[in-house]
């Protein structure tokens, strides 16, 4: 897995060009722009798409390489495949069948926005891209992440278009008016830019939104410890998947003894089914 530049080629490591040289075939989410990449870098090697479009098709072709000791290089149009962008299905599918996989880091668009926010904090909790419908699955997904943000005291950091990024900056107004946002966009490229303010200030600065926004979302209120709370931070954070140590480390961070978290996160799920029930934590004594 090769990181790429998420805007200015200059960006590209020597390893990872290297690497890019030595392949014997690159794994692209977009040909065309890997072809420009490697055309920046003077090189030629042939190229397969690789998306949530075809997953189920290329992946028999690209195990059948890698059983044939072919290098594969794996890359997306910016960033780190496989965060917020295809690659995990591979990267799992190869470790399956016994292949090495190795990674190439590369820059990040995450912790750029989160050096260019200027937000004192000791870690972060990243949405990526919000779902772009329906409406309501949206603002539910919204609340859910900047509850759990709040309940550990750390920004949020999201990606959206730039065709959505008005939207989203309207649902915060609506939800979290209070929040401090900075939206980057453009990040190491000509135009890079990055807005400071309120949702409602950020959409006024906001020149015509173009290229994607990376935004980090700060100063939400953390929610009170009661049981009631808790049941509905516990609720938010089963919807997003989080493991049962997870969720009690959550509910500890908002000041509730590790007993009566352990008992929430314990309780039966009858009205929750689809929760996962893995990594459970033992119960100690505060």
């Amino acid at each position: 897995m090769v990181g790429t530049p998420i805007g200015n080629l200059a960006d590209l490591s020597p390893r990872a060009a290297a690497t890019l040289r030595d392949a014997d075939l690159i794994v692209a989410e977009d040909t065309r722009l890997a072809a420009r990449l490697l055309s920046h870098l003077g090189i030629k090697r042939a190229t397969r798409s690789f998306n949530a479009h075809n997953t189920a098709v290329r992946l028999p072709e690209l195990l059948g390489r890698l059983a044939d000791d072919q290098t594969l290089v794996l890359t997306t149009d910016a960033g780190m495949p496989g965060v917020s962008d295809p690659g995990a299905p591979l990267v799992a599918a190869a470790r399956a069948v016994g292949a090495a996989v190795e990674v190439v880091p590369g820059p990040s668009a995450v912790t750029a926005a989160m050096a260019l926010a200027g937000v004192d904090a000791g870690g972060f909790v990243f949405g990526g891209f919000l779902p772009a419908r329906p409406a309501a699955v949206r603002g539910t997904r919204l609340r859910d992440l900047l509850a759990a943000a709040g309940s550990l005291g750390v920004p949020l950091v999201l990606f959206e278009a730039p065709h959505r990024v008005v939207d989203l900056l309207r649902r915060l107004a609506e939800t979290a008016p209070q929040v401090q946002v900075a939206a980057s966009r453009e990040i190491t490229k000509r135009h890079e830019e990055t807005v400071v303010g309120s949702p409602a200030e950020v959409i006024d600065r906001l020149r015509e939104p173009r290229g994607e926004f990376t935004l980090v979302v700060s100063g939400m209120a953390a929610p009170a410890s009661d049981v009631t709370d808790g049941a509905a931070l516990l609720a938010a954070g089963r919807r997003l998947r989080l493991s049962d140590r997870a969720l009690t480390e959550i509910l500890r961070a908002t000041g509730m003894a590790r007993r009566e978290a352990y008992r929430l996160v314990q309780a039966p799920r009858s009205v929750d089914p689809d929760a996962r029930v893995d990594d459970r934590v033992e119960e100690v004594d505060d």
